[in-house]
């Protein structure tokens, strides 16, 4: 497995499978990286890029607070298939002045009172840094995962508004027995606050067990709060535009969307409303 840290030793790898990432990989990042094998279907290897990017903590404290495991890193990329590790400096990602230009992010990323309300300037960063990944990196295919639902589908939309032929593939989310999803911030909690967490994935379950939106939301709110989550939204949206479900829609065509804080951890959690 190679080691890159520089744009220019990337040729080899031009056409590849990209799994974006920042590092502090888990059980989900290895599902990420064998589902991204199964798509190398040009035989030029899977890239997994490990950065932890500036441009997308809204809180400072957050960002210097973010687990880096760069070793643990290298041997979970090896074993599950991953044929590069690219480990940007940051003037490869962002050169000069590039973080001064502006970027108007599609309707995805804004307006819809989701992780665009309540991580201010999230979506910027993520828009910069996997755009320049992608011409960096030139793949023909990248895997996102689920549990970060508006990420994936602002990662579709960039490739759309940006004329990039890429293929981004959603991976479905992994989760420990207990139903919690896999997350670098669940080495935050604490065995009293991972209890709490399972509030998320259970508030899932309990707006799936309404028949519609409204009385969907206020059950997964209150399993939230009955589980010492403080709720940030819970929200139930059209899967694909995460507007409003129409009165004629589809229920698996819907998808249940849950954010929070866990004794000072934010975790966020989804899944179809079915």
């Amino acid at each position: 497995m190679h080691i890159v840290h520089y744009s220019a030793d990337l040729a080899p790898f031009r056409g590849c499978v990209l799994v974006p990432t920042m590092g502090a990989l888990h059980a989900a990042h290895a599902s990420l990286i064998e589902h991204a094998t199964r798509h190398n279907a040009a035989e030029k290897g899977v890239v997994v890029s490990i950065f932890v990017n500036p441009a997308q903590f809204n809180d400072p404290n957050d960002f210097s607070s973010y687990p880096r495991t760069f070793e643990r890193d290298q041997a979970l990329c090896e074993r599950a298939g991953a044929t590069c590790i690219y480990v940007p400096t940051v003037d490869d990602i962002y050169p000069p002045n590039s973080l001064n230009a502006p970027i108007k992010l599609p309707a995805i990323a804004i307006g819809l009172g989701l992780e665009d309300r309540f991580r201010p300037g999230h979506f910027e960063g993520v828009y910069r840094v996997v755009r320049r990944l992608f011409e960096l990196t030139h793949p023909h295919a990248a895997v996102f995962g689920e549990k970060d639902w508006q990420q994936l589908l602002l990662a579709r939309a960039l490739v759309t508004r940006e004329k990039m032929m890429i293929d981004i593939v959603g991976s479905p989310t992994v989760r420990d027995p207990d139903g919690l999803a896999m997350s670098s911030r669940n080495e935050h909690l604490s065995s009293e606050t991972r209890e709490s967490a399972l509030g998320l994935s259970r508030a899932i379950a309990a707006a799936c067990a309404e028949s519609d939106v409204a009385s969907a939301e206020r059950a997964a709110w209150r399993t939230m709060v009955d589980h010492g989550v403080m709720p940030e939204y819970a929200a139930v949206r059209n899967a694909e535009t995460l507007g409003p479900v129409q009165c004629d829609q589809p229920r698996e065509t819907a998808r249940v969307l849950v954010a929070g804080q866990v004794g000072g951890t934010r975790l966020l959690d989804n899944g179809a409303w079915n």
